[in-house]
């Protein structure tokens, strides 16, 4: 016969199965994470949640943006996560002029698709070294009907002879088409002229507002302003620019072009390398993530310049509403950038 006390125990079993199952069970109308991906539990009405599965492994562009890393400013949009992997957009065929995906061979930070731009057309990306030959290959614009406005030569910013990506660099001169749209073509260079060595890559941009200007500070040294040379000392300004859904990015390339004529007459000089090349530039939950081309060190020393490098790039970017920090790096390297 059972006792009152193993009655009691049994029942107590059963409360707490019970509770178990209860708490731990999933509605029938949800989906799950499971193995880090989201998996039907029932049959949900909804759609899939948009956000990654926790756990989830990161695979594709779409991934990294959602779970906040940030987005590079480039043709296609590139997103970098925290352990230094990197993924390309995929370019809908409507946006990328029906161009087949070349980002495994090429892709360019300025401009980027549907930019308004204006003369000089300053071109900057990174392309395989076999798209290259002799260091260099041909860049054209056309206007809406077609027509050849300019044409210049990219030029290799480091040595070509290598399948890996090398920066490139180009400008064009042209007069302001009656059209509101073109193309800029990247032609990979074909000393063979045969059809199946031929490729390109084309990028839809505006020239409707190319004389639509906005106005950026640009940062710079002054031993007038600043008799004791506190190095860290910064004085701006004012460059008009065509205006651009990336204007941080605009300050830059105003900063990294120089002092003018007038700016250098009245004091202002730069402690910058010339021929530095903007990797790329993200701007995220207030934090601005500039990487650089190694030319920014290249035969830096001493505190007091480092210390006016990183003033200048730092106040021309904080300027910007959306950035509250900035951090630097070159190549993708943070630690001991620019040190004394």
């Amino acid at each position: 016969m059972i006792s009152n006390k193993k009655i009691f125990l049994v029942l107590i079993a059963i409360i707490i199965l019970g509770t178990a199952v209860f708490l731990l069970r999933v509605p029938e109308d949800s989906w799950i994470c499971s193995d880090g991906q989201w998996v039907r539990h029932g049959q949900p009405d909804g759609e899939k949640p948009s956000e990654p599965c926790e756990g989830a492994p990161i695979t594709n562009f779409t991934d990294c943006a959602a779970a906040g890393y940030p987005i590079m400013e480039s043709y296609p949009r590139q997103c970098r996560t925290d352990n230094g992997k990197t993924f390309t957009e995929e370019v809908a065929a409507e946006n990328a002029g029906d161009e087949p995906d070349r980002s495994d061979l090429i892709s360019v930070s300025v401009p980027i698709p549907y930019e308004s731009v204006s003369s000089p057309l300053f071109i900057e990306g990174r392309a395989r070294g076999y798209w290259f030959f002799e260091a260099s290959f041909p860049v054209k614009l056309y206007d809406g009907n077609n027509d050849l406005l300019a044409a210049g030569i990219a030029e290799a910013e480091s040595d070509w002879m290598t399948e890996d990506f090398v920066p490139f660099k180009a400008e064009l001169d042209f007069e302001a088409p009656a059209t509101e749209t073109g193309v800029l073509v990247l032609e990979k260079d074909n000393p063979s002229g045969l059809p199946e060595n031929a490729d390109e890559l084309r990028i839809p941009v505006n020239f409707s507002a190319s004389k639509e200007m906005t106005a950026v500070k640009v940062f710079w040294n002054n031993s007038g302003l600043d008799p004791e040379i506190s190095c860290n000392k910064v004085f701006s300004t004012e460059r008009n620019v065509p205006k651009t859904e990336a204007p941080a990015r605009a300050a830059l390339q105003e900063l990294l072009a120089g002092v003018t004529e007038s700016e250098e007459a009245d004091g202002y000089s730069t402690s910058i390398n010339s021929g530095v090349t903007i990797k790329s530039l993200a701007i995220t939950d207030g934090t601005a993530r500039v990487d650089f081309d190694d030319k920014l060190e290249f035969q830096v020393g001493g505190s007091c310049r480092v210390s006016a490098i990183r003033a200048q790039i730092t106040e021309t970017l904080k300027q910007f509403p959306t950035v509250k920090d900035v951090i630097i790096s070159v190549n993708g390297r943070i630690e001991d950038v620019l040190q004394p």
